[in-house]
Formats: structure tokens, C-alpha cells, sequence
């Protein structure tokens, strides 16, 4: 391995509106080194990728590549200094042939012409180089992301990059296409290209990777290099400490009752969807909160999205009530007695130009149809009594929801769901961005809603939260399930252990 880095990023500021986004980060890059980037959601990963690409200004620090000093203001000014980025999302033309993708903007000509079988010709020589052979005359779309994948890779290293950003590059593959791919990095590697690798998958980090940088909320947690950081360390360093954990002990008296008795409302077998989640059993009781336990990247969300529907299942079988049934639209779902709460409250949860009340009628009124629509003093009977329940603040139900505090937004997407009186709420951070008050209040409500019989799935990234309302809890890894904890027997350190795959 050489001694001095290619590429060096020191003391990093950037803050936006109201947030210090990055303060004082570093890192750096070796040739003929994969470099992973680790850490949990907002610790700063991609502001950093984006500070190092030009797409934004930092505030204080510098980079130097190869012992100069630069400031890309753009990707393009970034790419012509040889640092190109792939991103999670294949960025190309799927309309156009894979050829053309990896020269576009970038034709070699002949004369006023394209020369069309240069390009193929040097396009088939830069897939070869990845160890793949296509053909490039025909559309990207002809073939799978794995492969286009691979295109994005060769399109940035067809600038003569010395720097490859990968940005969660793995996301949309299965094993085999992420097996392809490392290979593919082995050979850069070879080469001398410095990698920077972007995952939340800690199989892939250490299969690959030679040096790990930790970030945790916008700060630089450590430089380390992967055969010296057990995998348990790294969830440590990842995770650190926040919040005040005595906020967050077990309820009195909950997770403490055997609820292996119960019967399970919504049961899996081998329920799967391929480049989402690894066929995974799953069964959900009645009465019971079953958290999902695993670091960002392990599959929580994808989980909670496959019983929903919202991306249905292409393998196994799920039961509702021990009948077989098919939930392949969020419509079935909520035929069947679910409800789901997503992740991103702004954007898939609250609909900000729309009154409290009408926020809280949507999901009643889309399961009753079209043809039998709620009057608005139904409407106003429902909202207040939801608000009432579930001790929302507000003033005027007809307020624009938009108004309300993160934590009262939160508790009128539990209402709307709750109005359709569900049998099972699959609940996805319900405590993101709200004060720990309102996060308490959150986790009281859902404790409420399990005593009445209601089978809920909870998901946190916040492991505190998931333990404080579990009965049992799944713990995910690399989109598969990896074992099962009670909720009277599990702790922090358990489920990490769990994790990183250390025996307790």
C-alpha cells in the first residue's frame, strides 16, 4: 500500500440553515485502497461526498489531491480533476445504448461525425476492464441494474479518474451482482485507483473494504483500518450516546408478559423480494409489539414496505389470520386490516397544504371508496375524536397540518390510521424528529394501542426505543433476519452482539 494519500480532506466545516452539517471532518484516500465511509443516518456521509464533489461550498477546510490544493465547484470541474462518483440511483439514459452512455458528452468523432465503432470499440474495452462482456450497441435498459451499475462505473473511470466514489452502489443488487462487483473493485484496485465506498452493510464493508472512517453527527469519529476494528466496536462507534437512556427504560410492566401464546395476526414464509430483501420469516401477534432491530441498511424499512405492498413480494407466502392471502398494493393491505406509518413523515405521510382533519380522513375515506363519501360532519366527528384520543394540540381541527409541532404531525398520522381501525400498524420511525417528550408520548400511544389487542411492528433506528416497547424483537443484517430476542431478555449490547455476529 503506498504512504501517502492521493486525496486528503482536512478539518471540513459546513453548516446550513439552523444545522452544522459537518465540523471539523477529515479523511483520507490511498491508492489501490477501498476506504469505507461509515456511518448513521445524518452523520454526514453525503454532505461530505457532495463538499468533495463541488456540488457544495464548505464553509472552512481544504482538499488536496495528490499534495495540491483544489476546490471543485462543480462535478464537472471535480471530474476533470479525477475524482468521479457513481450514485445509489444509476444516473444514466436508459433509452440510449450502453456505449453511448459511457461517452456521452464525450464522443471521439471523425470529422464533424461520431465515430460510432471507436466508441463501441473503446466501450467494450472499459467493460472488459470490469470483467464484463456485453453488448454495447443495444439500450441500457435491455439490462439488469447490476449491470448498468457497472456502466456508471465504467463511465467514471473512462475520465481517467484517480479517485472513485461509490455511493451505495450495492443498494438494488443480489449476491451475485454484488460478488461481480467487488470483483470489479479488486481489479481498480490493482490499478491504483483510490475507492471510496458508501454502504450501511456490514458484511460488504469488511468483505471489501481496507480502511474504515466512522463519522457521527457531523463529526469525524475515527480513522481505522478494517482488520484492526471488530465488527461490535464499529456498531459502537457508529451508534455513540445521545439521548439520556434512563428516558428510555422498559415500561413498567411492559415486554415482560409471555406472548408466545398469542396468535399471530400476519405470518410469512420465505417472503422475499429480490434486490430488497432476503426471504425472511416473520410473524405477527396480536396484542404484541415486535420491533425490528438492525442498523440502517439491514432491511427494516424494505420489510415494512413488502407487507404494505407498496413494493410487493416476488417470493414466499404471507398469512392474515392463518388464511394465505396476496398483498401485492397498498389497497389489499388495508382490506386485510393494515396500516402503515412511513419513514418520511413530510413527504409520504403529511400532505402539508390539507387541514388536520382532512389529513386525518384520507386512509378512512380511500378504504370506504369512492362511492361512499364521508360527509364533512362525519369528517369533524371522527378528526375530534382522534384528537381527543390521542391528546393532539391544536386549537382548530380545519388549521392547515402543516402548523403543527413534529410530534403532533406525527401523532395525526397515527390517527389517520387508527381511524380505519386496523388490526396491525406497521409503524416506521414514528419518533423521528420530535423532542423526547413527544417521543415518549409516541411510544406511550403505541403501548396503549397493543393493549387493546392491535399487533404492531415497530421500527426505530433509536435501539433504546425498540427495547423500551418490544415484546420481541427481530434483529436484521444485511436485509435478512438473523435471530429473534424477547423483549424481557434483550439489551442494547445483545442485539449488537447479534449484529455484528458475536457470540453472547
Amino acid at each position: 500500500m503506498a504512504q501517502e494519500p492521493i486525496l486528503e480532506m482536512h478539518r471540513i466545516h459546513k453548516r446550513f440553515p439552523g444545522v452544522v452539517a459537518l465540523k471539523n471532518v477529515g479523511i483520507r484516500l490511498f491508492p489501490g485502497e477501498v476506504h469505507a465511509l461509515m456511518g448513521q443516518n445524518g452523520a454526514g456521509k453525503s454532505t461530505l461526498i457532495k463538499v468533495l464533489t463541488g456540488v457544495e461550498k464548505p464553509d472552512g477546510g481544504d482538499i488536496r489531491l495528490a499534495g495540491k490544493k483544489i476546490q471543485p465547484g462543480s462535478v464537472l470541474e471535480a471530474q476533470d480533476l479525477g475524482i468521479s462518483t457513481v450514485y445509489q440511483e444509476v444516473n444514466l439514459c436508459p433509452n440510449l445504448s450502453v456505449a453511448e452512455n459511457i461517452y456521452i458528452g464525450r464522443f471521439p468523432t471523425r470529422g464533424p461525425l461520431i465515430d460510432w465503432p471507436l466508441m463501441q470499440e473503446r466501450a467494450r474495452s472499459a467493460l472488459k476492464a470490469l470483467n464484463l462482456s456485453v453488448d454495447v450497441s443495444l439500450p441500457l435498459f435491455s439490462y439488469p441494474v447490476a449491470v448498468q451499475q457497472m456502466v456508471a462505473i465504467a463511465r467514471a473511470l473512462s475520465t481517467e479518474a484517480q479517485v472513485l466514489i461509490l455511493d451505495e452502489p450495492t443498494s438494488s443488487l443480489d449476491e451475485d451482482e454484488v460478488g461481480r462487483l467487488f470483483e470489479a473493485l479488486r481489479q481498480l484496485k490493482s490499478k491504483g485507483i483510490a475507492i471510496l465506498f458508501v454502504t450501511h452493510f456490514l458484511d460488504q464493508t469488511y468483505a471489501i473494504s481496507d480502511r474504515i472512517t466512522v463519522l457521527r453527527n457531523g463529526e469525524f469519529e475515527g480513522e481505522y483500518m478494517a482488520a484492526d476494528l471488530p465488527r461490535l466496536q464499529l456498531i459502537n462507534k457508529m451508534v455513540g450516546r445521545e439521548i439520556d437512556e434512563s428516558a428510555f427504560g422498559r415500561q413498567e410492566g411492559a415486554s415482560n408478559a409471555d406472548s408466545s401464546g398469542r396468535r399471530p395476526f400476519l405470518a410469512t414464509q420465505r417472503l422475499g423480494r429480490a434486490g430488497a430483501m432476503q426471504p425472511i420469516d416473520l410473524d405477527v401477534r396480536c396484542g404484541e409489539v415486535l420491533g425490528l432491530g438492525g442498523l440502517l441498511g439491514s432491511g427494516r424499512t424494505e420489510t415494512a414496505r413488502m407487507l404494505f405492498g407498496i413494493d410487493p413480494a416476488d417470493t414466499g407466502s404471507l398469512s392474515i389470520e392463518g388464511v394465505p392471502v396476496r398483498v401485492n398494493t397498498p389497497h389489499r393491505a388495508i382490506q386485510n386490516g393494515l396500516a402503515f406509518c412511513p419513514e418520511d413523515r413530510k413527504t409520504e405521510g403529511i400532505v402539508a397544504d390539507l387541514s388536520i382533519r382532512e389529513n386525518i380522513i384520507l386512509a378512512l375515506q380511500a378504504k370506504r371508496g369512492v362511492f361512499r363519501f364521508l360527509s364533512k360532519k362525519r369528517q369533524s366527528a371522527v378528526a375530534e375524536d382522534c384528537i381527543k384520543q390521542l391528546g393532539i394540540k391544536v386549537a382548530d381541527a380545519e388549521s392547515p397540518i402543516s402548523q403543527l409541532s413534529g410530534g403532533n404531525q406525527q401523532k395525526a398520522m397515527l390517527a389517520r390510521w387508527l381511524a380505519t381501525e386496523p388490526k396491525m400498524l406497521i409503524l416506521d420511525e414514528p419518533t423521528r424528529g420530535i423532542d423526547v417528550a413527544a417521543k415518549l408520548e409516541i411510544m406511550d400511544l403505541v403501548k396503549e394501542q397493543c393493549r387493546k389487542g392491535l399487533a404492531i411492528l415497530f421500527i426505530s433506528s433509536e435501539m433504546p426505543e425498540v427495547l423500551r416497547v418490544s415484546d420481541r424483537i427481530a434483529v436484521l443484517r444485511d436485509r435478512q433476519k438473523i435471530g429473534e430476542l424477547a423483549g424481557n431478555d434483550a439489551d442494547e449490547q445483545k442485539v449488537f452482539r447479534m449484529i455484528a455476529g458475536v457470540d453472547s
